[in-house]
């Protein structure tokens, strides 16, 4: 599977853009700002039905426009051609299309289009609080667990339902169990599925992590990930009736699935503590191309791969290697950002490998030639 074409129209500074990509590596240069980030996220519309950077749709709309429309044209087993599109029409309705029939559930769409994003803004990951971790941990499982995405949403219904609940009893001084109970058996139901599947990716996650980090580090240092839960010591049941008190007196609920984090560690010491800036960003390349591997596995073909400034903060061995790995043919179509012109030459130089590069200047891009291009590099 890759995308073969993009076209997009007043999506965040882009008045329009109409793009050909190689099936391969496809590379966008130009100054920061430039809006090469952009595009990225115009592909992960394509497959998320969401932003990778701003959950709030409408301000992805270009200044003084009315709506922004994303079409991507994907070829899956050679033949296969399909059309996806994305519109977004201010204090409107998203409207997310495949092959030109309107989707009734934006869910039913997730998995379709496999997709790996690798930005700055996953040291999050390791630096911001159990939220983040567990929303990586879950749109991961989405991509290829339909079940799975149910659960989740229905388990966030049903504790938004408790938590309410557990709010007006405070207001009005009350206290009524068996309604809680009624919430009670959803969240548990649901829960301990989505705990269960959470422990059995993380546990088949770790050798492929350790495995791409081990390869970025040439093997320098031991690094794991652990999977905090309260399941991992209790029954559901007994531990939303043990916290009812607790609930009660907090005003939300206090145990379950939605309080699990994951544990990242290097030489044995938290790496958010003791990790360099480039231990930790090779630690989140490194998970990124586990879940490469692991949604390629369960999905029988190769994700896209969108690589934005990952050669920031890495020094020139780990670069090599990571360039080794996305050239070789377990990888597919892999799409990168630089400010660096002449290191994105160098490279694609040094990988001998089809590609397409573009120049991105102020919300326009275009095929990169050096006849137009005569400059040695974008600066910073």
């Amino acid at each position: 599977m890759f995308l073969q074409k993009l076209y997009i129209t007043d999506f965040k500074n882009y008045p329009e853009a109409e793009l050909d990509f190689s099936d391969k590596i496809n590379c966008f240069i130009g100054l920061n700002g430039a809006g090469k980030t952009n595009l990225l996220d115009a592909i992960h519309y394509l497959s998320f039905c969401k932003s990778y950077f701003n959950p709030i749709d409408h301000q992805n709309i270009r200044h003084d426009t009315s709506l922004f429309t994303v079409h991507g044209t994907y070829l899956k087993n050679g033949d296969t051609t399909d059309l996806v599109s994305c519109i977004q029409e201010r204090n409107q309705k998203k409207i997310v299309r495949l092959n030109k029939k309107t989707y009734e559930r934006l869910a039913d769409h997730i998995g379709l289009f496999p997709l790996v994003m690798v930005s700055p803004y996953d040291r999050d990951l390791i630096n911001d609080g159990s939220e983040v971790r567990r929303r990586y941990i879950d749109s991961v499982i989405s991509q290829f667990d339909r079940i799975y995405l149910d659960d989740l949403i229905q388990y966030n219904k049903a504790l938004l339902q408790r938590n309410s609940l557990l709010k007006t009893f405070a207001e009005n001084r009350n206290f009524d169990e068996r309604s809680l109970e009624i919430w009670d058996e959803m969240l548990m139901v649901r829960g301990t599925s989505i705990f269960e599947k959470r422990n059995t990716f993380i546990a088949s996650f770790i050798p492929t992590f350790q495995k791409y980090f081990d390869f970025i580090s040439r093997g320098k240092e031991k690094v794991d990930i652990g999977y905090i839960s309260q399941l991992h010591d209790a029954d559901f049941r007994a531990l939303l009736s043990e916290s009812r008190e607790q609930d009660r007196l907090a005003r939300y609920t206090t145990a379950g699935i939605h309080k699990d984090d994951m544990e990242f560690s290097i030489g044995g010491h938290p790496i958010k503590k003791f990790g360099s800036q480039g231990q930790q960003k090779s630690f989140v390349v490194a998970i990124k191309l586990a879940q490469f591997d692991y949604t390629r596995d369960i999905k029988g073909f190769k994700p896209i791969l969108l690589l934005d400034d990952i050669f920031d903060k890495l020094d020139e061995t780990r670069v090599e290697q990571i360039v080794k790995l996305v050239s070789e043919n377990s990888f597919g179509q892999v799409f990168i950002t630089d400010t660096q012109q002449e290191r994105i030459l160098r490279v694609m130089e040094s990988l001998r490998i089809e590609h397409r590069i573009f120049r991105v200047d102020k919300g326009t891009v275009r095929p990169f030639t050096e006849k137009t291009n005569p400059g040695n590099e974008a600066e910073e």
